[in-house]
């Protein structure tokens, strides 16, 4: 299983400048490669390659190495676009292999414009011993005065165990996800955060100087960051709890989810636009199959609205957005659990586990 590991350089302040200068460098010399490939529309890797090789590695002054990984970075890009020329940023991150970056237990020995540098990292003890895995490429980012190295890593996927029960997950907007076990997952404090992000970006944008729409996309990156922080966490319990308890883990198809649910509220619907539901499902599945945890992704229709005791489903089951009760048996609950059960035992019908009452999602006409 192929994922990404990120460790920190820690460079003194005259190897920043050399990693620095070797960023702008490339990029620079990545600009001219896309320039010659627009120019003479040579968007293949191999023959763009043998076109712009000896020069760019002699006007660069930049290793063979550098220069292959460059051109590869263009031909890349094009894959996305060949409608427009594709330009890219002083600063941004360029891509090492074995030849031009080594590993040593706490440290690097990385290429620069003058010559190797020994930088020390640092990363999580999860992070260093996956290390070993390493597979492809890395790519060196800067980010707000920082540096990182992006890692690619080949770990041995474990086969997944068969679970006795299923852990179901309804995920929505005032609650970002609740468990068939009645675990919560949001609270005051994430929901201040958004609070204050809505009323900064209304500020921002009705002042509309450079300056206001610097800090704007500024914002925007930390609210990323912030919401991927959250969703690491989130999936991390779930997976915690799924494999000490030996079940697996439910949760509704995202695709699509910000058009199905409908949010009353201004607030919520700019929660439920801009929060990433979809990075969620990939973080707890990536994190369940490297614990051999099995995940069950079922179909969302009607979960909100089918009673997890007796079955029956109906649009008036909903009696608000936080209350079910059901029309049939009287069950009352929560909403976000009674859902979350639901989907419990869609993922134990998905692999044949049998379960006392018979649930059909299926709206009553």
């Amino acid at each position: 299983m192929k994922l990404t590991i990120t460790v920190q350089l820690k460079p003194t302040e005259i190897q920043a400048k050399r990693l620095l200068a070797t960023l702008e460098r490339a990029n620079e010399a990545a600009n001219q490669v896309s320039q010659t490939a627009w120019e003479t529309r040579t968007f293949s890797k191999f023959k763009l390659q043998s076109l712009v090789y000896h020069s760019v590695k002699k006007t660069y002054g930049l290793t063979a190495q550098v220069v292959v990984r460059l051109v590869a970075k263009v031909a890349d890009a094009y894959k996305l676009d060949k409608k427009r020329q594709r330009v890219f940023r002083p600063h941004g991150s360029i891509a090492y292999d074995e030849r031009i970056l080594r590993f040593f237990s706490d440290k690097v020995s990385i290429w620069t414009l003058k010559g190797r540098e020994v930088i020390p990292f640092v990363c999580g003890e999860k992070q260093r011993a996956m290390l070993k895995f390493r597979k492809g490429e890395s790519d060196l980012v800067y980010r707000e005065g920082k540096w990182y190295l992006f890692v690619t890593v080949d770990v041995v996927e474990p086969a997944p165990d068969e679970p006795d029960d299923f852990i179901g997950v309804d995920l929505g907007i005032v609650q970002i996800a609740t468990t068939s076990e009645g675990q919560a997952y949001s609270g005051k404090a994430v929901n201040n955060v958004r609070a204050r992000n809505i009323k900064l970006r209304q500020k921002l944008q009705k002042i509309g100087t450079k300056s206001a729409k610097r800090l704007l996309r500024k914002r925007r990156a930390k609210e990323a960051r912030f919401a991927k922080q959250v969703n690491h966490e989130i999936s991390k319990g779930l997976v915690q709890t799924a494999k000490a308890r030996k079940r697996g883990i439910a949760l509704e198809d995202l695709s699509g989810i910000s058009r199905r649910i409908t949010a009353r509220r201004k607030q919520q619907r700019y929660t439920l636009h801009s929060w990433g539901f979809n990075q969620l499902l990939q973080f707890v599945t990536y994190k369940a199959r490297r614990e051999g945890v099995r995940v069950a992704i079922v179909a969302p229709a009607y979960t909100s609205q089918t009673c997890s005791e007796c079955g029956y489903c109906d649009k008036a089951n909903r009696a608000t957005q936080a209350i079910f009760s059901c029309k049939k048996c009287l069950y009352v609950a929560n909403a976000d659990y009674n859902a979350a059960r639901v989907i419990r035992y869609l993922g134990r019908v998905s692999v044949g586990i049998p379960y006392a009452v018979s649930i059909n999602p299926a709206r009553v006409a």
